[in-house]
């Protein structure tokens, strides 16, 4: 499978060349690394317009915090964070996800104008998504997901943390085409942070061709994560705030894009559209170069 191919087409979605960047608006108050800051509907429309202006292909929107910890908001108040947001980006032509677990937000964000659904927990946490979705036709993420994280860091024990994402990420994904999700309109997103510690995450970065082996579509979320904070510290110091993690941000966008992922989802945008637009332009110039050389093998024959 080559990283073109690997990349893949989500149908119900712009086709893009290279890796896709996806931005994120957090319209809460504890978000782990913008919390409050586009808490009103206004705010947030204006830094989604924002962030397709830097550069993002498509703007996720959350109303509820999954950061391990936080405590889940009420189904009505998640509606009332994320729909009118949802219906401003959209009316701009944004193309808008939506970063829910519930099966009503999804469907009401995808009548207001959403055209993805992003549920970390890949359809678990609401038995009512999977229908919903497939009803809509809409495109799905399939988050690997051990259980929410209110208590922490929830069953992150791995004997192969590689292995063991991919199986229990190929079971849902089963689960998913089985609710009637077409298969051309599936992602994964091997949900680093989520259960799991900084060495897993980093091995799971180092192996996202096996990912990739799936055969759908493949989404990154690394965006000013923990083990971000871990790989700068070093073993003696402490981890910097998350907003001073974006440069290594886009270190992992560049990694990613050159490993096939369909998109990286980030908070800051600018720096990983730069690099993801460079990742591609390697890639071209790899391919040129092969093409020039079996053109020139052929006509020497």
């Amino acid at each position: 499978m080559s990283k073109q191919s690997g990349r893949g087409r989500v149908a119900g979605l712009p086709e893009w060349d290279r890796c896709a960047v996806m931005g994120v608006v957090n319209v809460t108050p504890d978000s782990f690394s913008d919390g409050g800051r586009w808490f009103d509907t206004a705010a947030a429309v204006k830094h989604g317009l924002a962030l397709v202006e830097e550069g993002a292909d498509l703007v996720d929107v959350g109303g509820e915090s999954t950061r391990p910890g936080a405590t889940r908001v009420d189904e009505a108040e998640e509606l009332r964070r994320v729909i009118p947001v949802v219906r401003g980006l959209a009316s701009e032509g944004v193309t808008v996800s939506v970063d829910t677990m519930r099966a009503c937000v999804a469907e009401q964000a995808l009548a207001a104008g959403a055209r993805l659904v992003n549920d970390v927990s890949g359809g678990l946490a609401d038995p009512a998504m999977i229908p919903v979705v497939a009803d809509a036709g809409a495109p799905f993420v399939v988050m690997h997901w051990r259980g929410f994280l209110e208590g922490g860091n929830v069953r992150g024990v791995y004997a192969d943390v590689v292995a063991e994402v991919i199986d229990e990420l190929h079971a849902r994904v089963d689960a998913v085409l089985a609710g009637g999700i077409s298969p051309d309109r599936v992602v994964v997103d091997p949900g680093l942070g989520f259960s799991k510690d900084a060495e897993h995450d980093l091995v799971l970065l180092s192996h996202l061709d096996r990912l990739l082996g799936l055969g759908h579509p493949l989404l990154v979320a690394a965006s000013r994560k923990r083990f971000l904070g871990r790989v700068l510290a070093g073993p003696e110091g402490a981890p910097p705030p998350a907003r001073e993690r974006d440069a290594a941000t886009a270190a992992v966008s560049a990694l990613a894009a050159h490993a096939g992922a369909w998109a990286v989802r980030v908070h800051e945008v600018r720096a990983t559209a730069d690099a993801v637009r460079v990742a591609r332009a390697v890639e071209g110039a790899r391919t040129d170069s092969a093409r020039a050389a079996d053109n020139g093998a052929e006509g020497a024959r």
